[in-house]
């Protein structure tokens, strides 16, 4: 994987050799390192010095930069891809640590003190995987909304996507207002989004023009048990049956493609309403860019567990901002690692747990041979290389 960082930095001019080196040191140790990555323990695990992870804790790297490069040299062209943005919550005590508030926290169902981070990634829809693309910390500032917060995050990261070819983000019900939708449609990308299932919308007057006075426009409310209005678009999963209609959405002022799902179990009685501001993109096809959203979810999950996304000891923006990204960016090179080696374009399961094993055995018998002379290259040693390679690890 050493590789595939040296390419990627090959193809970005502006990072010097000393960051380089630097970044490369950090997100080769956050795959192998043991317990928690704090400065400390991470200089145990690589030859750099904890004096040298916080002093280069502070400095600036252009994550956007370097993950779609990652992602445009990993992935095939025209290949169908979305990107989602989300929240997640970290928990963070100090009295001092920038940005340190109230924040919601799903897995509690509550808003606890702690820090926020929100992320932006891309989903490979072949492969039902996900990769970040950029991490930014909320931090509150006075007279500026949390939703302003992501929109600027969002815009300054879209340029990136949009050159990667991706017209669409994904976003849960959260973001479905008006302040966050139109600033992403003004840079020419569609949302895909979810409403409240008691939305006020409006459906579209579809009738004959009488020739008298303005033109009628809308033709009253929706209701959403009005089935026979809505067009039906066929069975998602075989579980869920889909109905669509093109109708206006008064917070947002414009017309939206409205997806209605409801549940063929009659013991699970359901129903939810997704939309996207593209009118003409297939019912189906929305409802599975929006399911996509959910592998960001597991972004967060495996960097929390396994390459130390909660873990920075530092209270500095600043550190905190490149201690998040690169954890997740070091959860990105061990999953382009995985498809590397089970070379398929299908939807696979990762292992991580298995890649951290798999990494840290290397890394040990990279160690113990440099120290008895040993080269790789002889047929012995590197038979035990490939052997123990996979020590302990689990099945994914």
């Amino acid at each position: 994987m050493e590789d595939t960082i040296k390419t990627v930095f090959a193809k970005m001019s502006s990072v010097g050799k000393p960051q380089q080196k630097f970044m490369m040191a950090l997100l080769s140790v956050l795959m192998v390192f043991r317990g928690k990555a704090t400065y400390l323990n991470l200089a145990r695990f690589s030859t750099s010095s904890e004096k040298r992870y916080r002093r280069w804790s502070h400095r600036c790297f252009d994550f956007t930069q370097f993950n779609t490069t990652l992602f445009a040299s990993e992935l095939q062209e025209n290949r169908e891809c979305v990107a989602a943005t989300d929240a997640s919550f970290i928990s963070k005590s100090g009295k001092k640590t920038d940005g340190v508030g109230w924040f919601y926290n799903g897995s509690a169902g509550e808003s606890q003190r702690g820090l926020e981070i929100s992320t932006i990634s891309v989903t490979d829809l072949k492969t039902n995987t996900a990769y970040a693309i950029d991490s930014q910390q909320t931090i509150d500032e006075e007279g500026k909304s949390r939703v302003e917060q992501y929109v600027s995050h969002a815009l300054k990261v879209l340029p990136k996507l949009l050159d990667l070819g991706i017209k669409y983000l994904v976003a849960d019900a959260f973001y479905s207002k008006n302040s966050f939708v139109n600033p992403i449609l003004q840079e020419g990308m569609h949302i895909v989004g979810k409403l409240r299932i008691d939305a006020n919308l409006q459906w579209l007057y579809e009738g004959q023009y009488n020739g008298q006075g303005r033109p009628k426009r809308f033709d009253g409310k929706v209701d959403l048990e009005d089935l026979c209005r809505f067009d039906f678009a066929g069975i998602f999963d075989a579980q869920v049956k889909v109905y669509t209609k093109v109708v206006r959405a008064k917070f947002l002022k414009r017309a939206i493609r409205v997806v209605l799902l409801k549940t063929i179990d009659e013991d699970k009685k359901g129903s939810a309403l997704l939309y996207s501001t593209d009118t003409n993109l297939d019912a189906v096809k929305l409802v599975s860019y929006y399911k996509s959203r959910f592998q960001i979810e597991f972004l967060f999950r495996d960097a929390k567990q396994y390459t130390g996304l909660t873990h920075c000891q530092s209270v500095r923006k600043e550190a905190i901002n490149l201690h998040v990204n690169a954890s997740l960016t070091a959860l990105n090179l061990l999953k382009f690692e995985d498809r590397r080696e089970t070379q398929t374009d299908a939807s696979t399961v990762i292992s991580i747990a298995s890649w951290k094993r798999r990494k840290f055995n290397q890394h040990l018998m990279n160690r113990v041979f440099s120290s008895l002379g040993l080269d790789r290259s002889c047929e012995k040693v590197s038979y035990i290389y490939d052997r123990y390679s996979d020590y302990g690890a689990i099945a994914a």
